[in-house]
């Protein structure tokens, strides 16, 4: 399974669901970076140190970082806001079992409906 850098926005529970799902989930808060308000451009460097894809709940923030500056990255899932943790969670296990290989890109994983 993946290697995901979740930003300090994902719910903890979709982290929990990713773990239960295989998947290893390091935190922003594991990581010592939450509530320091980290710049975006260094949450996504530091997931690609690790080697990880990047979780964020910032749809606008990390798409319109690659448009202004193409940054080397292990990969970026953005996602909207959704209660149905669970079902966002294997939205976003399938989104990256079916992406191919991560590192470059951005992927998208919308709400049903």
């Amino acid at each position: 399974m993946a290697r995901i850098y979740s930003n300090e926005n994902v719910p903890v529970q979709v982290v929990e669901e990713l773990r239960r799902l295989g998947h290893d989930v390091l935190t922003s808060h594991e990581a010592g970076k939450a509530n320091r308000r980290v710049p975006d451009e260094e949450v996504l460097a530091f997931a690609a140190t690790e080697t990880q894809i990047l979780l964020a709940q910032n749809r606008r923030h990390f798409p319109r970082l690659l448009q202004r500056r193409a940054a080397a990255h292990s990969g970026i899932v953005v996602c909207a806001y959704d209660p149905d943790f669970t079902g966002q969670a294997k939205r976003v296990h399938h989104a990256i079992s079916t992406a191919g290989e991560p590192a470059s890109q951005l992927v998208r994983v919308n709400r049903p409906g």
